[in-house]
């Protein structure tokens, strides 16, 4: 695991992370959240799979965060975190709220996300856990929503379309 740090080290650079997604929820420049990893690092998302290597890590999060439903979130907020410097990790809940669809309604799921400090401002690992269920119902929620007034654009009429049927509430 490394050295262990002082809990405030740790504090500060989860902060710095955080503060850096949310520059990226608004710009839009993986390649600059990409850059808080090693060139080494190790990342687990249960549903798209295990990837190896800062590149690996910014080819996946580019297409997936510029597709829907990942291109309609606005931001990417830590709700809660508990730090542990022994092991160097930061275990959080992250907030991934969707654009409003036309009425001021929020559309949200939520993740664990567990990193690993390399140091120096960087990440050598992320892993996180969700039930893609529950994502999938609420971008399910969030076209209808959307359709309702207005606003559903092609991608996430695509994505209703091809997906929509399987999160579909059932009778």
């Amino acid at each position: 695991m490394g050295t262990p740090l002082q809990l405030e080290e740790l504090q500060n650079a989860f902060a710095g992370f955080q503060q850096t997604v949310a520059e990226v929820a608004a710009s839009r420049d993986w390649d600059r959240w990409a850059d808080q990893f090693t060139v080494d690092a190790h990342y687990v998302e249960h549903a798209y799979g295990t990837f190896t290597g800062r590149e690996e890590i910014r080819a996946w999060v580019t297409k997936t965060m510029t597709s829907f439903p990942g291109s309609h979130m606005t931001g990417y907020p830590a709700l809660w975190q508990v730090c542990d410097p022994a092991t160097r990790r930061v275990i959080a809940e992250i907030d991934n709220p969707m654009r409003d669809p036309g009425d001021g309604s929020v559309f949200s799921a939520t993740n664990i996300s567990i990193l690993t400090y390399a140091g120096d401002g960087l990440w050598r690992g992320e892993e996180d856990v969700y039930n893609p269920m529950e994502f999938g119902r609420m971008t399910y929620a969030w076209c209808q929503r959307a359709r309702e007034y207005g606003t559903l654009d092609e991608p996430a009429a695509r994505w209703l379309e091809t997906y929509g049927a399987a999160f579909a509430p059932r009778p």
